[in-house]
């Protein structure tokens, strides 16, 4: 009989106007309605054959997305943000803008910490800037309403809306040397817009992340205990992906996170190589937990 695998056991982000206007409409009877996501442009992955001359290239921020729809602010699940009244005072009435909530590189935890929050502490949030990068709903190619998007920032007067930057480069080498060097700055990667989409909602190659590494998201299903030097917290996970396909994580993790451990039953978003030939990420690294805003 093969030895029983030891179980660790731990210690005890905008759509049309019209469209999210539905997401403030009084409930029928008694129970409050669940919220609505708005459609969004979402990112396909960079597969390194499109010519970036065709783009307008930015940083991609490590933030929270957030959807200002000219009266309230919502995160991507539909649900409202609990800014203070200042600060969404401070954004523009009747002008819709899609972006995200950032504190800066390698500060997603902390903001993380600081948006949950029911009652919003106002020292907090003076951290925090609202960084655009798409005005929904608008006329014109993402060239145009990248100008009108300046512009809107521009005449706001508030120091904590901004314009995410961006810029065009020549070729992939141009791109390549841009990502490196967001890379050494403690980026995450890049974002490349077509410059000649309209607006758009869903996930489309209009939109594209370029990382250097590829990232998914996969099901806690099992804890193994560590050894060594990890003797009496975490090891690895056992994870499973939305297609099914199981295997561990061990790498990736604080020490903190060895001691608590993302429990069973929640998802995590893990980062990878490529996929092998059955299918199984190659040098599976966790990232985090997914959050739920």
């Amino acid at each position: 009989m093969p030895p029983m695998r030891r179980t660790f056991r731990p210690r005890p982000l905008l759509a049309a106007l019209v469209l999210l206007g539905a997401l403030i409409c009084p409930p029928a009877g008694n129970a409050a309605p669940a919220p609505v996501p708005p459609p969004l442009l979402l990112a396909e992955t960079d597969s390194g054959q499109v010519d970036p001359a065709d783009y307008w290239v930015s940083e991609k921020l490590d933030g929270v997305r957030a959807l200002w729809d000219g009266r309230q602010l919502y995160f991507r699940s539909g649900r409202p943000v609990r800014a203070p009244d200042w600060f969404v005072r401070g954004l523009p009435a009747g002008q819709a803008l899609d972006g995200e909530l950032w504190l800066g590189r390698g500060r997603f935890d902390a903001l993380s910490g600081i948006v949950r929050r029911q009652q919003p502490v106002d020292a907090e949030w003076r951290q925090v800037r609202f960084m655009v990068f798409e005005l929904p709903g608008a006329a014109g190619d993402f060239s145009a309403r990248l100008h009108a998007l300046r512009v809107v920032v521009a005449s706001s007067g508030v120091g904590w809306l901004g314009a995410v930057e961006q810029y065009r480069v020549a070729d992939r080498a141009a791109l390549r040397a841009k990502l490196a060097e967001v890379l050494r700055a403690g980026g995450e990667g890049l974002m490349l817009h077509r410059a000649d989409a309209p607006y758009l909602s869903g996930r489309n190659p209009a939109l594209l992340k370029v990382k250097p590494w590829l990232d998914a998201e996969a099901t806690v299903i099992g804890h193994e205990a560590g050894r060594g030097r990890h003797r009496g917290r975490l090891g690895a996970l056992r994870v499973e992906s939305a297609d099914g396909r199981r295997f561990r994580i061990g790498t990736g993790f604080s020490d903190a996170e060895r001691e608590s451990p993302p429990p069973i039953g929640s998802t995590i978003t893990y980062r990878y190589r490529e996929l092998n030939r059955n299918g199984l990420p190659r040098f599976a690294s966790y990232w985090r937990v997914r959050q739920e805003f």
